[in-house]
């Protein structure tokens, strides 16, 4: 199963190979700076490890968006770092709402990590349930040996798009996808001929995951070799775990999404 629940999540921890449980928590979409790790020295599950959005899961340093993906090199010995091995369980969580944690396990599928759960409802699910919080700086006592070979999970570019043409899913709100506001990126609107399909739908109002048979209603007619996007990639990658736990899978990401395509003011743009 790809998503885990405090309860099975906290009897891992207490067996003889627990998992590495890593906290994906950010800011926000419009974040610069990495407010996350504030709320996760504040509290967190004890062992978890803290992973940077700005500096760990995106590359601010190259063109492609507001989160362009992360440089293979540099993401797999940042997760070295964090201890992680060839056979390692892995955990991922945020707050509560699996933007980050989405993230987070779709960069590590893509590496080729077979093991990568996501807790569901973050971090205030395991708050609310009761079980221990630790508070403070965490870091590994071990560099691991893992080897992400960046690749597995289908993506697509600008160029593709416009060259390909293919159902193209905007997760954003309705009203961003119409151009009706524009709170982030510089430029409202969507790509031409891309449908709309909010990734909100797909969860609870704790920020879970709606049950595997409720999430294939949400997403009738998306289908393998389709393409989503969303604002910078993040909300997508939180779709494309949505989707896979629906058992939809083949659904290629636009990872530098709307930011990406405005970047060039020759690719059209459609209101309404």
């Amino acid at each position: 199963m790809t998503l885990i629940d405090p309860a099975t999540l906290r009897a891992k921890l207490a067996s003889d190979n627990p998992p590495v449980v890593l906290d994906a928590r950010w800011s926000g979409p419009a974040a610069t700076v990495d407010e996350g790790h504030k709320d996760f020295e504040t509290g967190h599950i004890p062992g978890s490890l803290w992973v940077s959005m700005n500096k760990e899961m995106s590359n601010p340093d190259v063109p492609g968006g507001r989160h362009p993906l992360p440089d293979p090199g540099a993401f797999e010995a940042d997760m070295r770092r964090k201890g992680l091995n060839e056979d390692s369980s892995v955990v991922v969580l945020d707050g509560g709402n699996s933007l980050a944690a989405g993230r987070l396990w779709w960069l590590l599928t893509d590496g080729g990590l077979t093991d990568v759960q996501v807790l569901n409802g973050g971090f205030a699910a395991w708050k609310a349930a009761g079980y221990p919080v630790e508070t403070g700086p965490t870091w590994s006592s071990k560099v691991g040996d893992i080897m992400l070979r960046a690749g597995h999970l289908e993506r697509v570019d600008a160029q593709h798009v416009l060259a390909n043409g293919g159902t193209l899913w905007d997760v954003r709100s309705p009203e961003r996808y119409r151009g009706d506001e524009e709170p982030i990126d510089p430029k409202a609107g969507h790509i031409p001929g891309a449908r709309n399909l909010p990734a909100t739908e797909a969860q609870e109002s704790d920020g879970t995951f709606k049950s595997p048979d409720e999430l294939k209603k949400v997403f009738p007619a998306v289908k393998p070799g389709d393409a989503v996007y969303c604002g910078s990639g993040i909300t997508a990658s939180q779709a494309l775990l949505a989707m896979h736990v629906a058992g939809i899978n083949g659904v290629k990401l636009y990872p530098g999404s709307w930011s990406d395509w405005i970047s060039d003011d020759s690719r059209p743009v459609e209101r309404g």
